[in-house]
């Protein structure tokens, strides 16, 4: 027995028996308390022994514990069953029980003891769960009861910061992650989907969450884990927002709270989601998005995890995580999730079954949020997915799409409306359609059918679902054209053409393609012409059609359709629209790129015209001219575009190489017309044709030839466009055999030459030149054509109207006609004798004809003989008729006829070189000098080549248009000679207009004859007299010496291209003067007025010597040259233009002189930049000719031109300093920081000196060059850029920006720069801003007084003048500043704030309320405190207490707004204050109100309690007691806007009556306090609140209260009267209705009422006296104590005997002003005395012997006052006998013996109804009370028993019957059929 006794067994129970025994043996709570705090964590570890019997002894004691510890007061040790159940070593059932003892002892001990667990609790959480998920879902279900108990530390203070450490999180990583994970999962946790059976939560989850978390965080499934009515229950509400405020302090890393934040954003609560938002907007700068595992998971929770179980995520968080994707670019990399995105929340299947997602579709307004999210996403991922990414998703994306749009019915949709949100996601999906298309082409776009593009194009056409919903099909078109337009794929190439040619043909109202039935709704040409200018090549024939039916297709077409089919049709524009990958650098036509080649003639002219391409079958067959019928205007187009294609195709095979560039089309006319070489081989390429007779060349351009001629003669002659022009043209550059063909069909040319247009008919004469004197043409078609225009030539003396346009004509017709068969040399018989008629009848016309017409007419005919030899001095014409034409036509050219000019050079070639006539003719022409015309000029150039050269001249080039060898004109030996000798000579003479002359004469002499060798022996000279003339003032002379100085340096050698470059340079850099000429003292420098010098101006060489000696400075004469020198050069625009010499400089600097002076770059760059303009244009000039690749060179040259810059800046000249400043701008846009950066010192240095320039000109570049600085500076911190370069800078620029030469200069220009770059930088938000942003708040706040305008103050103090008031002004400027755009710079820095920066921001603040001056400034300080109390609340809230002290003064400003703002704002500083601090508020003020000085201080309390009721509910409500007295007495104040804001607060803030009772005490009290004021207002106010609070407590007045209320109404009706006292008086009459116990219990309070409402009935003030008697007869009528009767009679019949009579005294002491009888008092007076009277007379409380004394003397009263005639009045009287005699008919027939007993009943009736009589007297209304009164007298006759025979029934009745008669209102008729008994 000792050996078992001794046994571990034995010992092992005897130890669980003490314990056991001790537990027994406790007799209270307590003591088991203290028994279970020491024994029952060792107990449970008996669990754990080896022994059976010992673990069931321990268990059957734990049942009985389980019993004794149900009382909720015991207490068990929680501290060490935590620390048991945390130890690894403890086994899993001791674990087990220890939390279940946990669970049931925490909720026991109070909040403090159960934190203290946290750290503990937290500790090891991680691996407790991962041991057992049942006791890791309890520990965390304990963590969660704690939670809502966390008294967080103010976030971002170091008790927050130390917060992670104090927890222990930092040492222990994973418990943190675990913690914040299931912290999200709580926030997903929704308990709506409990499992049905207890513990069955296998098959039980929520949206975001899987089974086994749901099981988890239900503690398996219990229902009453979150049920708040169960004992252990939580408020999952409650918790959450508990766990979100716990995420949010620094317990935990921005990544352990960033999914959990992004939960809580998404939560359908918005106290969850607001902090959830918050913390996100925290979070996220500092979270990489592109985590791949961060993202993945985001996926897992939007989609959920099949595998996983994992629920898929509610709509609106699965809209917030596609918001983040979309931010992501390696979420693009998750394709298979992105296409089970797209396919579970957009494409809805065809059947319930398909795909499984049908029932996963959301819908409402929630599906329409996530759908657009979707598509946000899927834009994103179709922009920043890689290629091989997006063709995995593109298809599938695409077709998906397009089943979306087609479920919704396509190309209409079923429901449409512009507000339906499908609508809009419609327009998206159309859009992203397009990126994906655009992102995989190769599979989606290169379909030969072009399925997709097709879809797009329908869609554009017939979808109207909604009104911008093509603008997003468009958008989708688009970007498809993009795609497509690098594809050359042949199939998809040719269906395009088809759909292209479909759509152009499409018009509105037409039903769409087959398939598709719905009408065509919307044009979709624009988009067509768009696709075949960028998806087609320049060569495709096809896509230049469609253009071609752009421009001319429709005569109403839209301007942009017609705009883009211009551009197709232009190669520059087409280049432009598809840039090579080389750039968009100018190619020649010739330039071998296929896709620029222009289409092939042949092939382009048959498809226009003939129809016979084979694709022409899918268009209209257009085959002539007729059948263009309503498209006639694609005929014109068509015309001209073949004609520039077969140039441009002729052009090629030449030398001439035309760059294609803007100007290409001109240039293309210009060589066709004048360049010698061009025509050549144009001419050679259209004879070439010839040779490919039998294929389509020559068909072709007898193709055009034929389409021109029918435009010319279209509509009987009128002419289409510009048809007869190119037939002219290619008409003169065809040979014979080309014009074989066209020749016999002179005779069309008829009508046209007949017609009303000058051009038509111009055209056609000089068509029918070139093809009637064709060997072809018909010789009899000639003849009678010739015979005809003679016959109408002949009557040109008679012609009038439209026969002048006829004999114009036919003077042409047969002027080309001659001269070209002249040329040609063939004649016709019959007609030739008629050709000397026709010359005289020219002749004389020239010289008689007074028809303008008719003149031109004849000298053009004189022009065109004389050109091909027909006509002159001894041709036809003799010398007195050659004489006498020469005069005429000289007389015309003096008159500034061109044409005459023309004549007289082209009739001068037939003149021989010996023949006076030439010399008289060339010295005439020389006299032409004086016209003014410059244009004329060039004439008389031209005049005098052909003069001088004949044949030879290059002028004459394209005048040669028959194919013939080149005329013969007279022998010219020295002629050229003498007429370059003289025009050298004239440019000499100092004559403007011969100067300009001469020099406009030099160019067209060097220009037409420059190949001749008279002209190449004098090219040094001409080049020295061009030079001189680059000095000129005249800038036509400077443009023309500047070509001519071309010409020379074209056609000159290599030495002399180098002497005019060297001249060139040297005066560049003022070495030398040689191109400015000689200076002598009569020379111009300056243009008068260019130099003022006080009393006149310099200008010449005498008056700067001049000059220079009055000042004493020699060396001026030298200074001013050199300007003059520089000037003369440089200052020409001229001089430096295309044609100038810049073109030599560029040649040069290839391989001249320039080429080994690189150092001119730095100089020349600068001066683009010059401020003259005209210095800027040339050097642009010269820059642009000189460098090919700018930006090349700039970057070669960079740091030369960047040293040579700094150093000028600072330089000596404005004009230098100016143009460095701009050129520096220019310089450092656009480059990388890289590039400049050692430079930036320097030049923020440089331009802050410049700023201050004594230029005003300079300052303002120097500006200009701080704004691209800043520009930068804020584009740099927009980008988010923190590196050390952007800091630097801002660093550099923000001390600048706030120093007195920025925000402070005296310069408002400098002013508004530095505020507008301070605004740009602080709209970024950057937190690089955040050192600044103090300094910077106080700067701003105090620039909104500053940047008001001065207006606005000079109208604040002339208010009135103006009818204005200062509140309308001080409301306008209170708009102004909250809506300025410096308070949201303000606000925008106050987002940058952190705990550092708003501790230096706080004493700026401070600064910046005590020192601002303006309302504005002041205002905007007041709105900075209610932001920084609303949205920075945690970091503000240590200052906060500082400012709402500091608003004690700031309130007390002048300024009524100023006032009210601080007074919100501190209203708003309230809610963050302590209650200590609001206190004090709240008795500052009652300080301003009680004791202030005036009403503007008593409002400013009044808006300061409003604003803490309003803005800070919490705290007011909290501190009530001491708020709610305060505002109940004072919304009583007299004046009525001070009373406003304290009434709103107690309307807001008090519940009723019951609240006045509430605070009852505290208000009597503040009341009585102020009783006594010296104040009438504050007095008033508080007799006026106690008189309130009375009425309001009425019958709920305990007799406390009564007791209370007593003394104070007693004190308040002392004293004198006073506006508004009635209604203190009133409130004591009311009082003692209901103060019964109060005077039972004190009886003198009865008799003091008593007394106090008959002294006040007695006052004599007119306006109280009125309302006392009111309140008199209201307490006489309830009062039962004593009968008042007599004492009422005796004071009413004094008042009614005073205001009855003529005078006496009106008012009595107390009467104030304004206080005496009006027109109403005196009968309203009288009118409450007679009722006051009536109530006081009641027969049921007088002895019975007194009735008939009362009533007697009531009636004595009563007729007195009748006597009044007032009806006012007698409608009281009328009232008290109604009252009297229900008084007497209820009273006790004893009582009234004395009224019966004899003729005193009598007297006494007829006395009331004489009272009441006449019944018929007055309104309706007075009326309705006489007859009720007389039918209460009716009742009351059988009562008081009238004597036998009285007269008072008779004549009641008799009144009554005659009322009844004249009686309308039946109203009033029943009250006297009621009298009468009918």
């Amino acid at each position: 027995m000792a050996a078992a006794a001794d046994s571990p067994e034995a010992k092992e129970l005897s130890l669980v028996g003490k314990v056991e025994l001790r537990i027994a043996l406790a007799d209270s709570d307590a003591r088991l308390e203290a028994i279970l705090k020491t024994y029952l964590s060792p107990l449970l570890l008996k669990l754990a022994s080896e022994h059976g019997p010992v673990r069931n002894k321990v268990l059957s004691i734990l049942q009985h514990v389980n019993t004794r510890i149900q009382p909720p007061s015991i207490k068990l040790p929680l501290v060490a069953l935590l620390k048991q159940f945390k130890d690894p070593a403890t086994a899993p059932l001791i674990r087990h029980f220890d939390l279940l003892y946990l669970q049931q002892g925490i909720a026991r001990v109070p909040p403090s003891e159960r934190l203290e667990l946290l750290p503990t609790l937290i500790h090891g959480i991680h691996s407790d769960a991962a041991k057992s998920a049942s006791n890791g879902a309890g520990v965390f279900n304990l963590l969660l009861k704690l939670t809502p108990h966390l008294r967080l530390p103010p976030r971002g203070s170091n008790e927050d910061g130390e917060l992670r450490e104090r927890l222990g999180l930092h040492q222990s990583p994973d418990d943190a992650a675990f913690v914040a994970s299931y912290f999200g999962k709580v926030i997903l946790l929704t308990v709506g989907r409990m499992a049905t059976h207890e513990g069955d939560s296998a098959g039980a989850a929520c949206p975001g969450l899987t089974p086994e978390d749901f099981s988890f965080l239900t503690l398996s499934g219990k229902k009453e884990t979150w049920d708040p009515a169960h004992d252990s229950g939580s408020n999952l509400t409650e918790t959450k927002l508990a766990v979100c405020r716990f995420l949010a302090s620094g317990a935990f890393t921005d990544r352990e709270r960033h999914l959990p934040a992004l939960f809580a954003s998404a939560d359908p609560n918005s106290n969850i989601s607001q902090l959830g938002d918050d913390m996100l907007k925290r979070t996220s700068p500092n979270i990489s998005l592109e985590d791949a595992a961060l993202v993945e998971s985001l996926f897992a929770v939007y989609l959920g995890q099949a595998g996983a179980r994992l629920q898929a995520a509610r709509p609106p968080l699965q809209a917030k995580i596609a918001g983040l994707l979309s931010r992501s670019a390696i979420a693009t990399t998750f394709t298979d999730s992105i296409i089970q995105m797209v396919e579970e929340g957009i494409i809805v299947p065809s059947s319930p079954d398909d795909h499984g997602t049908a029932s996963k579709l959301p819908s409402g307004r929630e599906a329409s949020k996530l759908r657009g999210a979707i598509f946000s996403f899927v834009n994103w991922v179709a922009r920043m997915a890689s290629t091989s990414d997006l063709r995995r998703i593109a298809p599938r994306l695409v077709y998906g799409l397009r089943d979306y749009i087609e479920s919704q019915g396509w190309p209409t949709m079923n429901t449409q409306g512009d507000y339906s949100p499908e609508s809009a996601l419609r327009g998206y999906a159309y859009e992203i359609i397009g990126l994906l298309a655009k992102a995989s082409a190769d599979e989606l776009l290169s379909d030969p059918n072009i399925d997709l593009v097709r879809w797009l194009f329908t869609s554009l056409s017939a979808d109207t679902s909604a009104a911008n919903i093509s603008v997003s099909i468009g958008e989708a078109l688009g970007t498809v054209l993009q795609a497509l337009s690098n594809m050359s794929d042949a199939e998809v190439q040719t269906s395009l053409r088809s759909l292209l040619l479909h759509h152009m043909s499409l018009e509105i109202g037409e039903e769409s393609p087959a398939g598709h039935p719905s009408q065509v709704q919307r044009s979709t040409r624009f988009v067509a012409v768009r696709f075949a200018t960028r998806c087609l090549p320049y060569h495709d024939v096809v896509a230049r059609w469609i253009c071609l039916l752009a421009v001319g297709g429709r005569a109403n077409e839209r301007n942009e359709v017609v705009e883009e089919g211009r551009k197709g049709l232009n190669p520059y524009w087409y280049r432009m629209l598809n840039p090579p990958k080389d750039g968009l650098s100018s190619q020649p036509m010739g330039a071998t790129d296929p896709r620029y080649r222009f289409p092939d003639f042949s092939e382009l002219v048959h498809y226009c015209f003939s129809g016979s391409h084979d694709t022409a079958a899918t268009r209209e067959n257009l085959t002539s001219l007729g059948q263009f019928d309503g498209k006639i205007g694609v005929f014109e187009a068509a015309v001209a575009y073949c004609r520039r294609a077969l140039l441009a195709q002729a052009l090629r095979t030449t030398e001439v190489a035309i760059d294609v560039d803007v100007h290409w089309e001109g240039k293309l006319d210009a060589a066709v017309s004048s360049d010698e070489a061009a025509r050549a081989g144009l001419t050679r390429y259209l004879a070439s044709f010839r040779s490919s007779s039998e294929g389509e060349g020559s068909d072709a351009l007898s193709l055009l030839l034929q389409a021109s001629l029918d435009g010319l003669t279209w509509n009987e002659g009128d002419g289409l466009g510009q048809c007869g022009e190119y037939l002219v043209e290619l008409c003169s550059l065809s040979d014979n055999a080309t014009l074989g063909g066209l020749a016999p069909q002179v005779r069309r040319l008829h009508n046209p030459i007949l017609s009303n247009k000058v051009q038509v008919r111009t055209d056609a004469a000089h068509l029918f030149g070139i093809l009637g004197s064709h060997e072809k043409s018909d010789r009899n078609d000639i003849g009678s054509l010739g015979e005809s225009f003679m016959k109408k030539a002949k009557s040109w003396r008679t012609a009038i109207g439209t026969d002048v346009n006829r004999v114009h004509g036919s003077i042409l017709a047969l002027s080309f006609y001659l001269s070209r068969r002249g040329a040609r040399q063939t004649w016709l018989p019959g007609f030739d004798p008629e050709a000397y008629v026709y010359i005289h009848l020219v002749r004389q016309m020239v010289t008689d004809a007074t028809d303008t017409l008719l003149q031109e007419a004849a000298i053009s005919a004189i022009e065109q003989l004389s050109l091909f030899g027909i006509i002159g001095p001894s041709l036809i014409l003799t010398e007195d008729t050659a004489k006498s034409l020469a005069d005429s036509l000289l007389s015309k050219a003096k008159a500034g006829n061109e044409k005459s000019i023309v004549a007289l050079g082209r009739f001068a070639m037939n003149c021989s070189e010996d023949d006076p006539l030439l010399g008289q003719l060339l010295t005439d022409l020389c006299q032409l000098h004086e016209l003014r015309q410059a244009e004329v000029q060039f004439t008389v150039g031209e005049a005098l080549s052909c003069a001088a050269l004949g044949w030879d001249s290059k002028s004459l080039v394209a005048h040669l248009d028959v194919d013939v060898a080149r005329p013969k004109s007279a022998a010219r030996s020295g002629t050229l000679s003498e007429v370059l000798d003289k025009v050298l000579e004239d440019a000499k003479q100092t004559k403007p207009g011969l100067r300009r002359a001469c020099c406009i004469w030099l160019l067209c002499l060097i220009q037409y004859g420059g190949h001749l060798p008279d002209v190449q022996k004098r090219l040094r000279v001409c080049q020295a007299a061009f030079k001189a003339f680059l000095s000129d003032r005249d800038e036509l002379v400077q443009e023309s010496a500047s070509r001519g100085l071309t010409l020379i340096y074209e056609k000159g050698d290599r030495d002399l291209k180098d002497d005019l470059v060297r001249d060139l340079v040297a005066s560049f850099t003022g070495t030398s003067a040689n191109l400015s000429g000689n200076v002598d003292e009569d020379t111009e420098l300056f243009a008068p007025g260019a130099l003022p010098t006080g009393d006149g101006s310099v200008s010449t060489y005498k008056d700067i010597m001049s000059l220079a000696s009055e000042v004493g400075d020699p060396s001026l004469v030298y200074r001013f040259m050199s300007m003059a020198s520089s000037n003369a050069i440089w200052s020409s625009r001229a001089a430096f233009g295309r044609f100038g010499l810049g073109n030599i400089l560029s040649e040069s600097s290839v391989d001249g002189y320039l080429a080994q002076n690189p150092k001119l770059y730095p100089k020349l760059y600068r001066y683009r930049f010059d401020p003259n303009t005209k210095v800027q244009k040339s050097m642009n000039d010269i820059w642009t000719a000189l460098v090919k690749d700018s930006a090349a060179t700039i970057d070669e040259h960079f740091d030369e031109i960047m040293d040579d810059l700094l150093q000028s800046i600072v330089g000596r000249e404005w004009r230098v300093r100016q143009a460095s400043c701009a050129a520096i701008a220019d310089l450092v846009q656009g480059r990388r920081v890289e590039k400049y950066e050692k430079y930036l010192g320097q030049i923020w240095t440089m331009a802050f000196k410049v700023l201050d320039d004594i230029k005003e000109s300079v300052r303002a570049a120097a500006m200009s060059l701080c704004r691209v600085l800043t520009g930068m500076l804020v584009r740099s911190v927009e980008a988010g850029t923190s590196s050390t370069k952007s800091n630097a800078m801002l660093d550099n620029v923000m001390p600048f920006l706030m120093s007195p030469s920025g925000l402070e200069a005296s310069a408002q220009e400098v002013q508004v720069f530095a505020l507008d770059t301070i605004l740009r930088l602080a709209k970024t938000g950057n937190k690089s801003l955040g050192p600044f942003v103090p300094s910077l708040v106080e700067r701003l706040l105090g620039l909104l007084s500053t940047l008001e305008p001065e207006a606005v103050n000079y109208l604040h103090l002339n208010a009135s003048k103006y009818n204005l008031t200062e509140d309308k002004i001080d409301a306008a400027r209170l708009k102004s500043v909250r809506s300025s755009p410096v308070m949201d710079a303000v606000e925008r820095c106050l987002d940058i704030l952190d705990d550092d920066t708003m501790r230096q921001l706080v004493p700026r603040l401070e600064n910046a309320i005590k020192q601002a001056v303006g309302m504005p400034s002041k205002v905007g300080c007041s709105r900075i405190l209610v932001s920084l109390s609303t949205r920075h609340n945690l970091t503000f809230r240590p200052y906060a207490g500082t400012f709402l002290k500091t608003m004690e003064k700031a309130v007390r400003d002048r300024n009524d707004t100023v006032s009210s703002s601080y007074a919100v704002a501190a209203g708003y500083l309230a809610r963050l204050v302590p209650d200590t601090q609001v206190l004090e508020m709240c008795e500052f003020s009652k300080r301003l109100y009680f004791h202030g000085d005036d009403e503007r201080q008593r409002l400013t309390a009044g808006e300061i309690v409003y604003a803490m009721c309003k803005h800070a509910t919490d705290r007011f409500s909290s501190l009530a007691a001491e708020f709610l007295p305060f505002a109940f007495v004072a919304k009583h104040d007299s004046q009525e806007h001070v009373r406003e804001p304290f009434e709103k607060t107690w309307e807001e803030s008090a519940g009723g009556n019951r609240t006045v009772l509430l605070y009852l005490a505290e208000i009597v009290s503040l009341a009585l306090q102020h009783l006594d004021s010296a104040s009438w207002v504050l007095k008033h106010a508080a007799a006026l609140s106690i008189a309130d609070a009375a009425n309001a407590g009425g019958s709920l007045l305990s007799e406390q209260q009564q007791q209370t209320l007593w003394p104070a109404l007693e004190r308040a009706l002392k004293g004198k009267s006073w506006d508004g006292k009635e209604r203190v008086l009133s409130a004591l009459v009311k009082f003692s209705r209901h103060c019964a116990k109060l005077q039972q219990s004190q009886p003198a309070v009865t008799e003091q009422i008593r007394k106090l409402v008959l002294h006040e009935s007695r006052r004599k003030n007119a306006a109280y006296r009125q309302h006392a008697l009111v309140s008199l007869g209201e307490f006489v009528d309830g009062y039962e104590a004593e009968d008042l009767s007599l004492v009422v009679l005796d004071l009413v019949g004094e008042v009614v005997e005073e205001q009855s009579g003529e005078g006496g005294d009106d008012m009595e002491v107390d009467a104030g002003a304004g206080s005496a009888p009006t027109d109403t008092s005196r009968p309203n007076t009288v009118a409450h005395a007679v009722a006051a009277g009536f109530r006081a007379v009641d027969p049921r409380r007088l002895p019975d012997q007194a009735v008939a004394g009362r009533v007697g003397r009531l009636l004595d009263v009563a007729e007195k006052a009748r006597a009044m005639k007032s009806g006012g009045v007698h409608a009281a009287i009328c009232r008290g006998v109604t009252t009297l005699a229900g008084r007497l008919r209820a009273a006790d027939a004893s009582r009234l013996v004395s009224l019966t007993d004899g003729p005193a009943g009598d007297d006494t009736m007829m006395r009331l109804i004489l009272l009441v009589s006449p019944l018929g007297d007055g309104g309706t209304a007075e009326r309705a009370k006489r007859a009720e009164a007389a039918d209460e007298l009716a009742q009351l006759s059988p009562v008081i028993g009238l004597a036998q025979g009285s007269a008072a029934p008779a004549r009641l009745r008799a009144a009554l019957v005659a009322a009844r008669g004249a009686e309308r209102d039946r109203s009033v008729q029943a009250i006297l059929d009621r009298a009468l008994g009918r």
